[in-house]
Formats: C-alpha cells, structure tokens, sequence
C-alpha cells in the first residue's frame, strides 16, 4: 500500500525557512518524508504519544507526522532543525 504524503502549512513554512541556510540538509529531510509513503514506520522513526503520530531525525532535522490508514495518508505536522 502506497500512502499519499500531505506537508501542512506550517511545515511547509518552517521547512522554507532551512532551505536558505541548508539547502543539503532539507533535501535530505524531503527524500526521507517521500520513503515514508512506501513504509510509513521504517526503523529510527518512534511513536509519539499513538502509534500514528510519529517522531524521525534526518540528520540535523526532525519531522513529525500523522499516519491516516483510512485515507491511506501521511500527514507532516512539523519540521524542525537540531541545535
């Protein structure tokens, strides 16, 4: 099953503002978002509060997102940058 990946407002917002300074690093974090439509809870990602809401690093970032099974959707709540 392939989920469609949805980025909220907010988080396509917080994710333009590294694009300026980290530009490596954001596309870093938006290839690992796109995997998580083939595995939408691959290893180094944890819950965070339900097994739907989840937490993952990629590098210097972190992203957290909702999983829908019954829209088959993958939902980006947050981006955030380490440090």
């Amino acid at each position: 099953m392939t989920y469609s990946i949805v980025w909220s407002e907010p988080a396509i917002d917080a994710a333009a503002r590294f694009l300026k300074d980290d530009p490596d690093g954001l596309r870093q974090l938006m290839d690992a978002v796109d995997l998580l439509a083939d595995q939408p809870r691959p290893e180094g990602s944890i819950a965070y509060g339900s097994p739907d809401l989840r937490r993952m690093h990629v590098g210097f970032h972190r992203v957290m997102y909702e999983i829908t099974e019954a829209t088959v959707t993958i939902v980006v709540i947050h981006v955030g940058r380490l440090g």
